[in-house]
């Protein structure tokens, strides 16, 4: 279902850790900035989003929403056709998912708050036993 993953961090604005045959292993420090802005989120909708170079049009911006923290995106303009792309907010990191062609953002975003469950609770057990 996923082609594509990356987990980025806002402070500082960089990319911690991705697939090692994505795209998503070259999302820049300015595209994560853009991304996880706060002001200003209005925009993303008109300009959309650029993810490893790849554009992305904004479907839905609850990223920083109480009970939801995610963003759905589609990308655009691509020779091998559209795909959707999730971003779900954990804590002070983010979980950034790309579907497979033909992946609905739907089951996409599901599995992202699933793959993102798992890390919390990796993250927890490491702080809890060390």
């Amino acid at each position: 279902m996923c082609s594509d993953a990356a987990i980025i961090s806002n402070s500082p604005p960089w990319l911690l850790a991705s697939s090692f045959d994505g795209n998503f292993n070259q999302i820049s420090e300015e595209e994560v900035q853009t991304l996880l802005a706060r002001e200003g989120r209005e925009k993303l909708f008109l300009q959309g989003v650029t993810l490893a170079g790849i554009k992305c049009l904004l479907i839905r911006d609850n990223l920083f929403t109480q009970g939801n923290n995610s963003m759905d995106l589609r990308t655009k303009g691509q020779s091998r056709g559209s795909q959707a792309v999730t971003v779900v907010h954990m804590e002070s990191v983010y979980f950034v998912v790309m579907g497979k062609k033909g992946t609905e953002g739907g089951p996409l975003n599901l599995k992202a708050f699933e793959i993102a469950g798992y890390i919390k609770e990796a993250i927890l057990q490491k702080l809890v036993h060390g």
